[in-house]
């Protein structure tokens, strides 16, 4: 199996896959922590819903590259989004759902009334739960996912200490003189890059699980921020190398297969807390 695996390491296009799906992994799980905080995880289903119906949309126009429609509109969604989540008669959550359901069900009647392809069924499935389209990225795209993941960690980086104090105490960060707004839809717009750099990889209804399980694994066993951060980005590169070395060796579907690895590292970290917890309170 090894030399099985050395073998397809050869490949660029191998390489290529590993590259983007470690950045891509490792940006949903630094702004992961900050929306599980906020309770606002499933942010990440209604902003890829809204780049599935985009992306059905850049299909039908047969758009040679649909990431020209696909970020700018779901980037426009989740600054709409943030706004309506705000508003006292649509609460966050609400919002959500309303985006996800519309942009999902809007997207789906697209492509079966203008679709020209023959295997609608076939694009649709590999759309919501991810291919092997990964391991077709040309160059150009490979580069494109680079430039953004650079972008969105330094993003992270440089204003660590705003998006912590936004996280915890919204009001008190607005009161201390922190354009909370400002940086609310700082993560909002990284987000929605973030969700669109993932439809390759997990497919759009995978996505949440890129941004929660990291941080709710890593806040099964730390307590502070800084090791909540730094465990789940750890933790969503190693399961993202290790589903998508097992998709390449056993032929499964990339985004299921990391997704499935997040799910069994996650019972790990359960049970290696639970164990932690009992062990303290015995002594």
């Amino acid at each position: 199996m090894l030399d099985k695996l050395f073998t397809y390491l050869q490949h660029p296009i191998v390489v290529k896959a590993l590259i983007v799906g470690v950045l891509i992994s490792l940006c949903s799980s630094l702004f992961g922590v900050t929306l599980v905080l906020k309770r606002y995880s499933f942010i990440g289903d209604g902003l890829s819903h809204v780049a599935f119906g985009a992306i059905a949309i850049a299909t039908v126009f047969n758009l040679t590259n649909n990431m020209l429609l696909v970020l700018p509109v779901t980037v426009i969604c989740a600054v709409l989004l943030l706004k309506t989540g705000q508003n006292t008669k649509i609460k966050g959550d609400a919002a959500i759902a309303m985006i996800s359901v519309g942009a999902l069900a809007l997207g789906y009647l697209i492509m079966n009334v203008f679709s020209t392809s023959a295997n609608i069924s076939g694009d649709v499935c590999s759309t919501l739960f991810g291919s092997t389209s990964i391991l077709t990225l040309s160059t150009t795209e490979v580069v494109l996912c680079i430039v953004l993941s650079v972008v969105v960690i330094a993003i992270f980086i440089l204003f660590y200490n705003k998006i912590f104090a936004v996280t915890f105490d919204e009001n008190f960060s607005k009161a201390s003189g922190v354009r909370a707004n400002a940086y609310n839809f700082l993560i909002a717009v990284v987000i929605a890059v973030i969700i669109v750099l993932a439809m390759n990889l997990v497919g759009s209804l995978l996505i949440s699980a890129l941004i929660i399980f990291p941080a709710l694994s890593a806040m099964r066993l730390f307590n502070s921020f800084r090791s909540v951060t730094v465990f789940s980005a750890v933790f969503a590169v190693i399961c993202s190398l290790l589903g998508l070395i097992i998709s390449i060796l056993a032929g499964t579907p990339v985004g299921s297969t990391i997704v499935a690895a997040d799910v069994v590292a996650f019972l790990i970290c359960c049970i290696i807390g639970i164990a932690v917890k009992n062990r303290a309170s015995s002594h």
